[in-house]
Parts: C-alpha cells; structure tokens; sequence
C-alpha cells in the first residue's frame, strides 16, 4: 500500500533549505504532517547528521518515510542507508521514484538540489509517496538487502 497520510520527515543541508520549504508547504496541503531538519545554518551543514535524524525519525516509527535534499544527494543517500532499517533512494525524476518504491520498497527518497536538470521536486515526490510496494520476488530482494 502507499504510505498513509501521517508524518514525514524532510532534511536538507545548506543548498536546500528553499526547496524544503516549498515541499513542506506542498506536503502541507495534502495532509501530511512535515518534520523539517537543517541543522547548522545557511554556510554549511554537516549532512550525515540531518540525514540520521530523519532516519531515525522513520525507524522510530515517528514518521512514515523521510525526504532527503543536499547537493548532489549522493551523500545523503549514503548516510541514510547507514542506519539500520533505511533504504533510501536517489532518484532524478518521478519514474525512478515510483520503481524505487515498487521494487525496492524504498523509505527514504533522496533528491539533488544542484543536479544538471531543474527538478520539479513535487511531482518526483507526489510520485513516489502514490506508488505501493509490489512484494513478491521483490520481497525476497528486500530481505536480502537486510
């Protein structure tokens, strides 16, 4: 089933603090209650801790699933996977999100926020947030990530 309206934790580092604004209002008006984690400030953010915390934020069972913005968001994606629990996924555009969900069961999206295309974040996110996790053969590949 796709994730139920309820809690999501969105972090970004110091690039993406504007584009996490603009997803919170989005996710606002659907009903989902928003999470937001920047930590430091505007120069410079230590990205792994943001991206612990939503982890932990998802874990925890305190929210659904988590949202995750910083440069590239290569780095976010390695540090959310870090934790026990998380599989998070970098994804550029709406179908990768919605195979990362499908297959990979993902709890994590991950996007860039300097990336060499314009984003349109909430279609990428409205995608993925809409899109169940098939099971089956791909339940199997999911324990085996584990």
């Amino acid at each position: 089933m796709p994730f139920q309206l309820g809690t999501i934790a969105v972090g970004s580092d110091h690039r993406a603090r504007d584009i996490v604004n603009n997803i919170a209002v989005h996710l606002k008006s659907q009903g989902w209650e928003v999470h937001t984690h920047y930590g430091g400030d505007e120069e410079s953010v230590d990205y792994p801790c943001i991206a612990e915390e939503v982890a932990n934020e998802i874990v925890s069972g305190i929210a659904a699933c988590g949202v995750l913005i910083c440069g590239s968001g290569i780095g976010m994606s390695m540090a959310a996977n870090k934790v026990d629990g998380i599989r998070a996924a970098l994804v550029h555009e709406p179908t990768a999100a919605e195979m990362s969900r499908r297959h990979n069961d993902a709890n994590v999206l991950c996007m860039a926020a300097n990336g060499p295309f314009e984003s349109d974040y909430n279609a990428i996110i409205d995608s993925w947030l809409a899109t169940d996790f098939e099971g089956g053969r791909h339940q199997r590949r999911v324990d085996l990530m584990r």
